[in-house]
C-alpha cells in the first residue's frame, strides 16, 4: 500500500521559511533600499506631471520647460530603481532557493530506499522537480513584480495624504471590496492548489509505474488498463487546474469592481476640492493619476497572493520531504576496521498474507563468502533485503558484529550511469578518489581494457549525451564503484546478470575480486555462482533447508545435488 510523503502545516511551513531567509539581512536590506527609491520615483511622476498642469494653466512657459526636464529625470531614475530593485530582490529570493535545493537533494538521496518505494517514485520526482518549479518560478517573477508594486502602494497612499487627506480616504473605498475578494478567494482556492500538486504527483507515478512495468502490461494484455488510469489522473489534475483558473478568474472581476469603485471616489472628491479652492486642478490631476497608477501594483499583490498560495502548497510539500527520517551515515573514518559477521536469528517476512521467510536463522562468519540458492520465491532477494536495511525487521532480528555502524553495499542488476566523465561517474562513490584509483577500480572491475580505449581516457563523457555503454560495461563501472566504497559488508543480488553472454565471466570474476577478505552474501541466482562461495545456503517456501560447501552438499545428494544436476554442470 502507498504511503504518501507527509505535507508539512502552516507553522511548520513558516518556520523552514524563516530559517532559510536567516543569514540574508544584508541581501533584505540592499533590497528594501532598492524597492524604497524605486516607490518614491514612481510617485514623483504624478506629483511633477500635477506641477505641469498647473504651470500651463498659471500660463507660465519657463516653469513648465523646468518641469518637463525634470519629469524626464524622474522617468529615468524610475527606471534605473526598477531594474535595481528587481535585481537585489531576485538575488536574495535566488539564494534562498539555492539553499532549499541543496537542502533537499541532499536529503532525498538519503532517504531510504524503501520509503522512496513506499511513498511512489512518481511522487518524489513531483516534489522534487514539479515543486521545486513551482517555488522557483514564484522566487524568480512574482516576489520581485509583489514587493515592488507593495512599496509603491505604500508610497502612493503617502502622496495622495500629502495632497489631501480627504483624497487617501476616497482610495479607501476599495479596500474593503478588495479585502472580501481576497479573503473569499484564499479560502476557496488552497485546497484546490494542494489537491492539484498531489494529483500532480499521482499521475507521475502512474506515469513511471507504466513505463517501467510496460513488459509485464504487454504480456498480460493489460495496457489499455494501464493508460486508462494514467488518463483517469491526467483528467484529475486537467479539471482541478481549470477549477483553480475559474476561481482566479472571478477573483479578477471582483477586483475590477474594486477598482472602478475607487476611481470614481477619487474623482468626485477631487472634483469637490477644486470646485471648494481646497486643491488645484493639478493637485487632483495628480491624485487622480496616482489611484490610476495604483490598479497594476494592487492587481500585482492581490494576484500575488494567489502566486504565493500556489508556492506555499508547493514548499509545505518539499518541508515534509525535509522533515522525513533519512537514514544516518556510516561513520568512516580513515584506519583499519574490524571484521564484521552477520548474526540473522528467527527472521520472519510477509507480504500482505503472503509469508516469504519464515523463522531464518543463520550466522555468517567475519569475511565469509556464503551464498544463497533456492528456486524463484524461496525467499533469497527479500532475505538480502532485510539484511540491507531495504526493508524493516518485522518479526527477528538481524545483528552485525565487530562494527557498530558498518557500511553494507548492495550490487543489484540494477545500475546507472552519471552523465559526465567516466572519472566524475566513480567519483560519486569516492569524491576524494585520484585517478590512480580510479584505474585500480576498473581493473578490479576487468574495464581497465575498454576503458583506456575510450578517446579521452577517464574524461570521456560516458550516460546521457556521452559514449554509449553496454550492459556488461555498465555492470562494470557500478562494480567498480563498490570497489571504491570499500564496504564491509557486501550483498550480491543478480549482480552478474549478464553472465552467460560472451563477456558474462568478466562480472563473475570482477564479483569474487571485490568478495575476497570481506563478508559476503550472494544471492546466486545461477548455481555456478554458489560453488566459489566459502558456503551454499539453500532456501525453499523461506526456510534454510540445507547447508554446507558446494562439495559437501554434492555429496550428500540432497535438494542442492538435484539442482545442480538440474542445472547441467
Amino acid at each position: 500500500m502507498s504511503l504518501p510523503l507527509a505535507t508539512a502545516d502552516s507553522r511548520r511551513t513558516r518556520r523552514a521559511l524563516g530559517e532559510l531567509v536567516r543569514g540574508q539581512a544584508a541581501g533584505f536590506a540592499v533590497a528594501v533600499a532598492a524597492l524604497a527609491a524605486g516607490a518614491a520615483a514612481g510617485v514623483a511622476s504624478p506629483l511633477v506631471l500635477g506641477a505641469v498642469v498647473d504651470a500651463v494653466t498659471a500660463r507660465e512657459r519657463d516653469d513648465v520647460t523646468a518641469l518637463v526636464i525634470a519629469l524626464v529625470a524622474v522617468v529615468i531614475v524610475q527606471a534605473l530603481t526598477a531594474v535595481w530593485s528587481r535585481v537585489a530582490v531576485v538575488r536574495v529570493g535566488e539564494r534562498m532557493l539555492a539553499r532549499l535545493r541543496d537542502r533537499l537533494v541532499t536529503h532525498v538521496l538519503r532517504l531510504p530506499e524503501r520509503r522512496v518505494e513506499d511513498a511512489g517514485r512518481g511522487e518524489v520526482v513531483s516534489r522534487v522537480s514539479g515543486d521545486v518549479a513551482v517555488v522557483g518560478d514564484t522566487v524568480s517573477s512574482v516576489v520581485p513584480g509583489t514587493a515592488a508594486a507593495a512599496f509603491s502602494i505604500a508610497a502612493a497612499a503617502a502622496g495622495l495624504g500629502a495632497i489631501d487627506l480627504r483624497l487617501t480616504l476616497a482610495a479607501c473605498v476599495a479596500v474593503p471590496i478588495q479585502w472580501l475578494a481576497l479573503r473569499r478567494h484564499l479560502r476557496r482556492s488552497m485546497p484546490v492548489y494542494r489537491a492539484s500538486r498531489a494529483a500532480a504527483g499521482e499521475r507521475s507515478q502512474r506515469m513511471l509505474e507504466a513505463i517501467e512495468a510496460r513488459g509485464t502490461l504487454t504480456a498480460f494484455g493489460t495496457t489499455r488498463m494501464a493508460e486508462e488510469r494514467v488518463d483517469e489522473s491526467a483528467r484529475l489534475t486537467a479539471d482541478l487546474s481549470m477549477r483553480a483558473t475559474r476561481l482566479s478568474a472571478r477573483f479578477w472581476g471582483r477586483l475590477n469592481m474594486a477598482e472602478f469603485a475607487g476611481l470614481a471616489a477619487v474623482l468626485v472628491i477631487g472634483f469637490a476640492l477644486v470646485r471648494s479652492g481646497a486643491a488645484s486642478i493639478g493637485a487632483a490631476t495628480a491624485a487622480a493619476l496616482m489611484f490610476l497608477n495604483l490598479f497594476g501594483p494592487m492587481g500585482t499583490v492581490l494576484a500575488g497572493f494567489d502566486d504565493l498560495q500556489r508556492a506555499a502548497a508547493s514548499l509545505a510539500r518539499l518541508v515534509g520531504v525535509l522533515d522525513e527520517p533519512v537514514e544516518t551515515a556510516a561513520d568512516v573514518s580513515a584506519g583499519a576496521r574490524a571484521p564484521v559477521g552477520i548474526e540473522i536469528s528467527g527472521l520472519s517476512h510477509a507480504y500482505g498474507e503472503r509469508v516469504v521467510l519464515d523463522d531464518v536463522s543463520l550466522a555468517i562468519r567475519p569475511g565469509e563468502h556464503v551464498a544463497i540458492v533456492g528456486a524463484s520465491g524461496a525467499g533469497k532477494s527479500t532475505l538480502a533485503a532485510l539484511v540491507c536495511g531495504r526493508l524493516d525487521v518485522e518479526r527477528g532480528s538481524v545483528r552485525f558484529t565487530g562494527a557498530a555502524a558498518p557500511r553494507i553495499v548492495l550490487v543489484t542488476q540494477e545500475n546507472h550511469v552519471f552523465a559526465g566523465a567516466l572519472a566524475d561517474d566513480l567519483r560519486m562513490a569516492a569524491p576524494d578518489a585520484d585517478d590512480e584509483a580510479l584505474r585500480g577500480a576498473l581493473a578490479a572491475a576487468g574495464a581497465d581494457g575498454w576503458a583506456a580505449r575510450l578517446p579521452d581516457g577517464l574524461s570521456t563523457a560516458v550516460g546521457a549525451g556521452g559514449q554509449e555503454l553496454t550492459e556488461v560495461r555498465r555492470q562494470q563501472l557500478a562494480l567498480a564503484r563498490v570497489r571504491l566504497v570499500d564496504p564491509d559488508v557486501l550483498v550480491l543480488d543478480e549482480a552478474a546478470s549478464e553472465a552467460g553472454s560472451a563477456d558474462g565471466d568478466v562480472l563473475d570474476r570482477a564479483a569474487l575480486r571485490l568478495a575476497a577478505g570481506r563478508t559476503t552474501l550472494t544471492i546466486a541466482h545461477r548455481l555456478e555462482q554458489a560453488r566459489a562461495a566459502d558456503r551454499v545456503v539453500v532456501m525453499d517456501a523461506g526456510r534454510v533447508v540445507e547447508e554446507g560447501t558446494h562439495a559437501q552438499l554434492l555429496a550428500a545428494g540432497d535438494g542442492y545435488a538435484r539442482l545442480w544436476r538440474a542445472y547441467g554442470a
